[in-house]
C-alpha cells in the first residue's frame, strides 16, 4: 500500500495536471483521486426567426385539456439543462439512491445528477433554490448539450 507521502505526491501531481480523476489499482488495494469540476452555465442566444407575413387564420378554440403557450410558460419554473453531451445518471452508483426525486427541495449547490462524458463523472448542480417538479431524462440516457433535464419550481 502507498505511504501518506506517496499519496500526497499523487495529489500534487493531479492538482498540477489537466486530469480530473486518477485511479490506481494494486494487489492489496486501490486509490482513487478526483477533482471536483466547477461548471459555469450561460444561455446561448437563439438566432431570430424570419418574419413571414400571411393572412391571419381564424382563431380556433384550444382542445379540451390543452394548455395555451402563455399557461405553459411559468416564470416560477427553472429548467436545468445539460452543459455537455454525455450519459445522464440520477445516482452516484447503480445501487445508490437518486440524488433527487420529484418533490425534493434543492439549493443552488445541490447535486441533482451526474453526466458522464469521456469517462469523467461531472456533477450537475441545481443552480437555483426550489422544488423538483419534473425529471425529463431517463437514467442511463444519452443527453445532448442544452437538453432539459429537470424542472424546478423556484421558492
Amino acid at each position: 500500500m502507498l505511504t501518506m507521502e506517496e499519496i500526497r505526491e499523487l495529489i500534487r501531481l493531479l492538482d498540477d495536471s489537466s486530469l480530473t480523476e486518477l485511479e490506481l489499482e494494486f494487489e492489496d488495494g486501490k486509490v482513487r483521486l478526483a477533482k471536483r469540476a466547477e461548471w459555469v452555465s450561460y444561455n446561448v442566444p437563439q438566432p431570430a426567426m424570419p418574419v413571414v407575413q400571411t393572412a391571419p387564420a381564424p382563431a380556433a378554440a384550444p382542445a379540451a385539456g390543452a394548455s395555451t403557450p402563455a399557461a405553459a410558460e411559468d416564470p416560477a419554473l427553472h429548467v436545468i439543462t445539460s452543459p455537455m453531451v454525455g450519459t445522464f445518471y440520477r445516482a452516484p452508483a447503480p445501487d445508490a439512491p437518486p440524488f433527487v426525486d420529484v418533490g425534493s427541495q434543492v439549493g443552488p449547490k445541490t447535486v441533482v445528477c451526474i453526466i458522464e462524458a469521456m469517462k469523467l463523472m461531472n456533477e450537475i448542480e441545481a443552480e437555483v433554490s426550489g422544488e423538483i417538479v419534473e425529471i425529463l431524462a431517463e437514467n442511463g440516457q444519452l443527453v445532448e448539450y442544452g437538453q432539459p433535464l429537470f424542472k424546478v419550481r423556484r421558492t
